[in-house]
């Protein structure tokens, strides 16, 4: 029986090395599922793997889209399943896929709902609100739209909540009442190995991280992806918060909330204060991810 094998877990814990050295064990590329290494223009920010990582084994869906295109999980769907066929066609017996995207892993092992297509211009304008105001406005508007959907998604993930509150005001139904499809079958086999470690030591390694990608450059690469700022790529840990600092420095004005901090959180006067918001906003994003998964009993976690 084919299989595939998903390295999850949450940022910084060790997803990348860990996955290569089960490609390599089984002859297998490395298949990614991360809904934001995928964009060619976001590397320092994203923790895109290394030169030496990336020549290792074959990596796919790394970098290959552009910020200014709108890519989903319905169409991450599409094209892995399609890699993964071929893939298996060609002779693997076993690949590994792996990346912290729980919606796009769940697109693979159980497929998605048939959703409308998107309204760009919809979810553009709300993802300024999402970036100008914060993600709580939304949420009040799916709670008063769409309560189902408000109790059982991610409500923390703002771009989670624009989707849903755009399929809501494009169509005038329920996000929650198009979620009735049946799980899809898939002709091999899928294992999923989830991998932790010890609270402290994952959140010291996402500190250092954050301190790493700081000295590779992050404020440049921000900087220069200022022009896209409003599209739903850069809504994103790591950006959000470089870019509040880059306002500060042209002398905009503060909005609270910005999208992504506490609306005491105030501006991000310094370097240091948005490297201290990007580690805490990072531990919360892990803490999350770990939130989503931990309710997933297929996946056998690994402390690793």
């Amino acid at each position: 029986m084919k299989r595939l094998l998903i390295v999850l877990g949450p940022t910084a814990v060790g997803k990348t090395d860990y996955s290569i050295e089960l490609a390599l064990k089984y002859g297998s590329p490395v298949i990614s599922c991360d809904s934001r290494q995928i964009y060619r223009e976001m590397t320092i920010g994203t923790a895109v793997p290394s030169a030496s990582q990336l020549s290792a084994v074959k990596h796919y869906f790394i970098q290959t889209e552009s910020v200014t295109e709108l890519y989903t999980a319905g169409k991450y769907e599409l094209d892995a399943m399609a890699l993964i066929n071929r893939l298996f066609g060609e002779g693997h017996e076993t690949l590994v896929m792996a990346g912290g995207s729980g919606f796009y892993i769940d697109a693979v092992c159980n497929g998605l709902d048939d959703f409308p297509p998107a309204d760009l211009q919809l979810r553009e304008s709300l993802t300024r609100r999402l970036a100008e105001e914060g993600v709580e406005s939304l949420r009040l508007d799916l709670k008063r739209l769409d309560p189902e959907s408000y109790s059982s998604i991610d409500i923390a993930n703002g771009q989670r909540v624009v989707r849903a509150l755009e399929v809501c005001l494009m169509t005038g139904r329920k996000f929650s009442s198009f979620k009735t499809s049946p799980q899809k079958k898939r002709d091999f086999a899928i294992e999923k190995i989830g991998l932790t470690r010890p609270r402290d030591v994952l959140y010291g390694r996402i500190d250092r991280r954050v301190l790493q990608m700081i000295d590779g450059g992050l404020v440049d690469e921000a900087r220069s992806l200022l022009p896209y700022r409003g599209y739903a790529a850069l809504q994103t840990v790591g950006y959000k918060e470089i870019f509040a600092y880059l306002d500060f420095c042209a002398g905009k004005e503060y909005r609270a909330p910005v999208s992504g901090q506490h609306k005491n959180d105030g501006p991000v006067t310094s370097v240091d204060r948005a490297i201290e918001l990007i580690q805490r906003n990072t531990r919360h994003y892990a803490k999350r991810q770990l939130s989503y998964w931990r309710r997933d009993r297929d996946i056998a976690w690994r402390e690793i």
